[in-house]
């Protein structure tokens, strides 16, 4: 990114600190804004000193399919003393490239997202991926025999499973009906 040195943040900025930048085709948006809550630049009442000022840029790159990829970068330049902070130029081109890390890092994570799946075999199961057959499955989620205890117990079928005989433990189901609001009777 090229620095423009008449302008004090190295590019010119609009009323509200924002800024879009077009290089090698692609759109970069940048935003320089104080971190106060509020619309009066001045010092803080309790501490006295001037609130730091925060430079972002995002890049954002659309693919096939409505798929979009996004880099951030943040800039936080802190004021020296009671000072406000001073305009740095090169702050804007210091977020630029972390932006453009981060998107290079978000895409490889999305190659190697992408890697791990196999596209839909036209199986009736109808989910659309299937897991890489490499993979192991994880030892986390599998079946766990006090799920089967939970799940007769939430069907109500009074029968203790294979599961619940081995644990000592069965469900039961009773239904008890009043006809009438007297406490005795139920």
């Amino acid at each position: 990114m090229d620095i423009d040195p008449t302008q004090p943040w190295g590019l010119a900025i609009d009323y509200a600190g924002r800024a879009t930048l077009t290089e090698s085709g692609h759109t970069i948006h940048v935003n320089v804004s104080d971190t106060s809550l509020s619309s009066v630049i001045g010092p803080d009442s309790i501490s006295g000193t001037y609130s730091a000022v925060n430079v972002t840029a995002q890049f954002t790159e659309t693919g096939d399919g409505g798929a979009v990829l996004r880099g951030t970068g943040r800039i936080t330049i802190m004021p020296v003393g009671t000072d406000p902070v001073v305009p740095d130029p090169t702050a804007v081109q210091r977020a630029v490239a972390e932006a453009l890390t981060d998107f290079a890092t978000n895409a490889a994570a999305y190659v190697a997202l992408c890697a791990r799946w196999q596209p839909d075999d036209g199986a009736e199961d109808g989910d659309g991926t299937t897991p890489d057959p490499g993979t192991a499955p994880d030892p986390d989620t599998e079946a766990d025999p006090e799920t089967a205890v939970d799940t007769a117990a939430e069907t109500g079928t009074g029968t203790p499973t294979e599961a619940e005989a081995d644990a000592g433990t069965s469900t039961s189901t009773s239904t008890s009906t009043s006809t009438d609001g007297d406490p005795t009777m139920v």
